[in-house]
């Protein structure tokens, strides 16, 4: 029997700047499609084609985040990538659904307890948080006489899995943003960043809060 839920598209965000990076990325986005029996397509960025100025690249991937359903975002490393925490908040201001995921096993940040990164980028509503110790799956793995490529797999296997239930959990909860105030909020997401062509980011914008609000997502 087909799943009944619709179709969801989601923004990976990420580092993406080395051959790890990329290759990882990829093969993330393709289990989470396997995992979610195609339910959760990802946008990925690095798919993206680069544009001819630094502004061009950063309007284009705010764009194409804002575009998705629901957005996914690696925090990794000692200190968070920053491209990637501004994605985050740009997704926060516009009520969308997200997921913060976190596959370095080192806690980092300065909460005692709770999440392990810097404790402003936590706390957002609409938003689940999955936090996967890699070396831990891939030892694991690694002891069951898998190759190592098999043992990495299944790393990006399980953090799939946990992504898509939590991607599940986060799309279910109840927009925060007042139905009243978003043609408004949306239209603010189009001026705030200074988009090149305003007038045309405007209506994008204005086109995308009506679509949301047709798929029930705010």
């Amino acid at each position: 029997m087909p799943d009944p839920r619709p179709t969801r598209t989601v923004y990976l965000a990420g580092e993406l700047f080395s051959a790890k990076h990329l290759a990882g990325n990829a093969a993330l986005a393709e289990h989470i499609l396997r995992v979610s029996a195609e339910r959760f397509r990802c946008l990925l960025p690095q798919d993206l084609p680069q544009g001819d100025s630094a502004q061009a690249i950063r309007d284009q991937d705010l764009r194409a985040l804002l575009a998705c359903d629901a957005a996914v975002f690696h925090y990794d490393g000692l200190e968070l990538d920053s491209g990637t925490v501004v994605e985050y908040l740009f997704a926060k201001f516009a009520d969308m659904p997200a997921v913060l995921v976190r596959s370095d096993f080192r806690h980092a940040g300065d909460q005692k307890e709770g999440d392990p990164w810097n404790l402003m980028n936590s706390f957002y509503p609409r938003t689940g948080t999955v936090w996967i110790n890699s070396m831990e799956i891939y030892q694991e793995n690694l002891r069951k006489e898998f190759p190592a490529s098999l043992a990495a797999d299944a790393v990006i296997e399980y953090a799939a899995v946990r992504i898509c239930a939590a991607l599940d959990e986060v799309l279910e909860l109840p927009a925060i943003l007042p139905r009243e105030l978003g043609p408004a909020v949306y239209d603010w997401l189009a001026l705030m960043p200074g988009f090149d062509n305003l007038a045309a980011a405007r209506e994008e914008t204005a086109r995308l809060h009506r679509e949301k609000v047709a798929k029930g997502l705010l």
